[in-house]
C-alpha cells in the first residue's frame, strides 16, 4: 500500500558483516555490543523505513548465532513504577520474559539478566525470584559509585568491581534491554573492567538504529526519533567530537554526546590505553542510512510517525500519563515537519463521518467512527452500535470488501452474536452489551465452521496489517492490543466514550 523506500536484504548483509569487521578488527577477541532501541518487533523502524524488516536485527543476529549469547538488562525502578512498553501495552519485566522467549525461538543464546541499580523491593525480588526458578540466571548489579565525574573510584574495587562478573563465553555478547535507561552502558562498561582485571582485552560498540548518523539532522526519519524519544527528552544534535576529528557531520544524540568524554576517559582508565574512539558516532556499527532506496517515501513515512506520535501523546495525556511539557514537545515537532493532524487522511475521514451521523440523527450524539484505509488507498468506516464496537465494525467492513462481500451480505451468524451477548450481561455480568473486536472476530470465526463467506473473510484478516486506522474516541485496552495484533496503526482522539472512571 505505502511506497517502499528501504532494502531490508542489504541491511542483513551489510550490518552483519560490519558487525563481524568490528570483532575481527579486535584480533578475535571479544566485543560487547550494546543494543539500543527494539532487537525485536522494531515497530518505529517499520514504519519510518518503509520496507524495513522489524525483525531485522535479531535475524542478523541469528546468522551469528554460534558467536552470540545475550544479556538482558532492566532498571530495578522500572519494576516497581510497573513502566509499560506502549506497542505490546506489557510492562518492561513482562516484556523481559517476552524477549526470553522470543530471543530462544531464533535460537540463540540467553546469558542472563541483571536487574541494574537494584533496590531491596518486594516487586523486584519477586521478579528475579521469577526468573531463578525458570532456571534463568540473575545479577544484580548497584548504583556505580563515583558516576560520573570521580572516574579512579568509577574504574575500582568500590565502582565496578561492586558488580559480580557475569560469566560468558563467546565473542559476540549482545547487551540489550526492554527500553531506554535500562542500564545497557553501565553493564558493558561493568563487563570491561572484570574483563581487563582478568587479564583479557575486550571492546565495547554500540548499535543504535536512530537517529540515522548519516542523515541531516532535520531529516524526518531523525525527527520521528525525536518524537518517539519525548519522555527521554533526546534532542538529536551534530556529533561535535566527530566534525572535530575528522571534518565530517554526523548525527547523534545528546545523552550520548554528554556521556560520551566520561565514557572514553572509563574505557582508557580500564585499557591503561588511548580509546580507539573520537567520537560517540565511533563507537556506533549501524549501516541503516546505508540501505534507503528512495528518500522522499521514507520522509513521508516519517512525517505520518511525527504525526502518528502526536495523537498519542494526546491520548496519553488525557490518561494523565505524560507532562504537559512532552505533549507540547510532540507538538512542537509535528510544526517543525509542517505538517497536521489532517495530513494523517483517516482523521478526517473518521471525524467527518461523525460529525454527519450526529447531524442526521440525535441518537447518534455519542457515536464512536473508526475508519481505515485500505491497501488500494480507499477509506472504510466502522461505527459503534449496541451490537458491537467502531473498531469490530470496521474490520468486518474492511474484510468484506477484501472478499467482495456485499454490505447487505451477513458474514458472522446472527444466533451466534446474540449468545455472546447474553453470555456477556446476563452470565459474566458485564456493564456493556457491545461485542468489542476480539469477541466480533470469535464469533466470525465461528460463523466460518458453516458459512464459507465468513471463512473468505478470516483469511483476508492478514491483508490489514500495516494499515492506518483512526478513531474519534479512546479505544478500550483490549481493542488496543486485538488492532495492534493484527497489525495495524492506529490512533485516537483524545475522548472518552463515556463518563464513567472505572469502565471508561
Amino acid at each position: 500500500m505505502y511506497k517502499k523506500g528501504f532494502d531490508a536484504e542489504k541491511y542483513i548483509e551489510e550490518q552483519s558483516r560490519y558487525i563481524l569487521e568490528r570483532i575481527q578488527k579486535a584480533g578475535g577477541e571479544r566485543l560487547y555490543l550494546e543494543f539500543g532501541g527494539k532487537l525485536v518487533h522494531d515497530k518505529h523502524a517499520a514504519r519510518v523505513l518503509p520496507g524495513f524488516d522489524e525483525n531485522a536485527k535479531i535475524k542478523l543476529l541469528q546468522r551469528m548465532k554460534d558467536q552470540a549469547e545475550i544479556i538482558i538488562c532492566i532498571y530495578a525502578g522500572d519494576i516497581v513504577s510497573s513502566k509499560t512498553r506502549h506497542d505490546f501495552g506489557i510492562t518492561y519485566d513482562l516484556e523481559v520474559l517476552r524477549l526470553i522467549d522470543t530471543f530462544r525461538r531464533y535460537d540463540l543464546s540467553i546469558n542472563s539478566v541483571v536487574v541494574t541499580r537494584y533496590q531491596d523491593a518486594p516487586a523486584v525480588n519477586m521478579f528475579i525470584n521469577k526468573l531463578e526458578r525458570r532456571g534463568i540466571r540473575t545479577y544484580k548489579h548497584y548504583f556505580t559509585k563515583g558516576y560520573p565525574t570521580d572516574v579512579d573510584t568509577i574504574v575500582s574495587e568500590e565502582g565496578y568491581g561492586a558488580n559480580p562478573y557475569i560469566e560468558v563465553t563467546k565473542p559476540l555478547i549482545v547487551v540489550t534491554g526492554p527500553g531506554g535507561g535500562s542500564g545497557k552502558l553501565a553493564t558493558c562498561l561493568s563487563q570491561l573492567y572484570h574483563e581487563y582485571i582478568r587479564g583479557r582485552k575486550v571492546r565495547y560498540s554500540k548499535f543504535e538504529t536512530f537517529p540515522v548518523w548519516n542523515l541531516p539532522l532535520k531529516h524526518p526519519v531523525n525527527l520521528a526519533y525525536e518524537a518517539a524519544t519525548a519522555d527521554l527528552k533526546d534532542v538529536n544534535m551534530i556529533d561535535s567530537f566527530h566534525l572535530d576529528a575528522y571534518g565530517e557531520r554526523a548525527v547523534n544524540y545528546n545523552r550520548d554526546l554528554e556521556v560520551f568524554p566520561v565514557v572514553k576517559r572509563i574505557i582508557e582508565k580500564i585499557t591503561g590505553e588511548e580509546s580507539e574512539y573520537q567520537s560517540p558516532t565511533d563507537m556506533g556499527v549501524n549501516r541503516v542510512g546505508f540501505c534507503i532506496t528512495d528518500d522522499e517515501a521514507c520522509r513521508e513515512a516519517a512525517n505520518q510517525e511525527i504525526i502518528r506520535r502526536y495523537l498519542i501523546a494526546e491520548c496519553d495525556y488525557k490518561k494523565g500519563k505524560i507532562t504537559s511539557d512532552m505533549l507540547d514537545r510532540s507538538h512542537l515537532i509535528l510544526k517543525e515537519v509542517g505538517k497536521d493532524v489532517s495530513d494523517r487522511r483517516v482523521v478526517e475521514a473518521a471525524r467527518q463521518y461523525a460529525e454527519e451521523k450526529r447531524a442526521l440523527d440525535p441518537k447518534y450524539e455519542n457515536c464512536v467512527v473508526m475508519a481505515l484505509e485500505m491497501p488500494d488507498g480507499s477509506i472504510i468506516t466502522g461505527r459503534s452500535s449496541r451490537r458491537m464496537v467502531a473498531a469490530a465494525a470496521m474490520v468486518l467492513n474492511a474484510i468484506k470488501k477484501l472478499s467482495g462481500i456485499g454490505d447487505d451480505m451477513l458474514i458472522i451468524t446472527p444466533q451466534v452474536l446474540e449468545t455472546q451477548q447474553n453470555l456477556k450481561t446476563e452470565i459474566l455480568h458485564h456493564d456493556r452489551t457491545s461485542l468489542n473486536c476480539e469477541e466480533v472476530l470469535m464469533a466470525l470465526a465461528i460463523s466460518g465452521t458453516s458459512n464459507p463467506s465468513a471463512q473468505v473473510a478470516v483469511s483476508k484478516l492478514p491483508e490489514l496489517a500495516g494499515c492506518r486506522a483512526h478513531c474519534t474516541a479512546i479505544l478500550s485496552d483490549r481493542d488496543e492490543q486485538t488492532l495492534s495484533s493484527l497489525g495495524l496503526d492506529v490512533t485516537c482522539d483524545p475522548e472518552y466514550i463515556t463518563t464513567n472512571l472505572y469502565t471508561a
